[in-house]
């Protein structure tokens, strides 16, 4: 089912300029676009230099802002791609005024287009689209070409937080981190009562309130 343009998409987006940059992405060459660089300039952005978590993946924002309120001392830079599933997130942010989240409108692609090598101390993948068909294997987001970009912009012991609801998928990540290398530091096949600081997303509570099964993951990179 295609998603309904949200009224007045390219006005809200303008207003919340301050605090996202979006892709230019007229070049379909991917790999073209992510080597031309066009880095972040971070400590500019939060005004300090503190430690940055990356999610790939934030969809309507809720986690990255109650995570954000929870961890002040943290810079968050969430990435969405679709614009209009972003703008709530924006949105949400300039309301509530929270300082230390930025935003990417971009394809995970492209992230090193953006972020120095070494730059990010964690990463979270919350409810990624598993993608279950074998033919879209390569386009999820913990398949080992996406798990090298990773390797990149982490620092070294930086970890990779995943969640899903997605037993196969869970799988698949775990078997494709393993084989680049991550090292495994927690894993759980039934994910029922949150870490202490673990914000529970969207599609968790949803999930959960049907009975399915959660999974969590963390893996350092080498």
């Amino acid at each position: 089912m295609r998603m309904h343009k949200k009224c007045n998409l390219e006005e809200r987006l303008k207003a919340c300029s301050d605090i996202v940059t979006v892709a230019d992405l007229s070049d379909k060459n991917m790999l073209r676009a992510a080597n031309t660089k066009e880095l972040l300039d971070l400590r500019a952005i939060f005004g300090n230099g503190n430690a940055v978590v990356l999610e790939i993946g934030c969809g309507k924002g809720k986690f990255v802002c109650e995570t954000a309120k929870l961890n002040p001392g943290i810079n968050y830079v969430a990435c969405e791609k679709i614009s209009n599933v972003l703008i709530e997130a924006l949105e949400r942010v300039k309301d509530e005024n929270i300082k230390n989240v930025y935003f990417l409108n971009c394809a995970a692609e492209v992230l090193t287009k953006y972020f120095a090598d070494g730059s990010v101390d964690k990463i979270y993948l919350n409810f990624s689209n598993p993608l279950p068909k074998e033919g879209y294997k390569k386009q999820r987001l913990t398949h080992p070409r996406f798990l090298r970009i990773y390797k990149r912009l982490l620092k070294p012991g930086g970890e990779i937080v995943q969640k899903t609801d997605d037993g196969d998928f869970f799988e698949f990540s775990r078997e494709s981190m393993l084989s680049e290398g991550f090292i495994q530091k927690y894993v759980c096949f039934d994910y029922a009562q949150p870490v202490e600081g673990d914000v529970e997303t969207e599609h968790e509570r949803l999930f959960k309130s049907r009975g399915k099964k959660i999974y969590r993951s963390v893996f350092a990179a080498p």
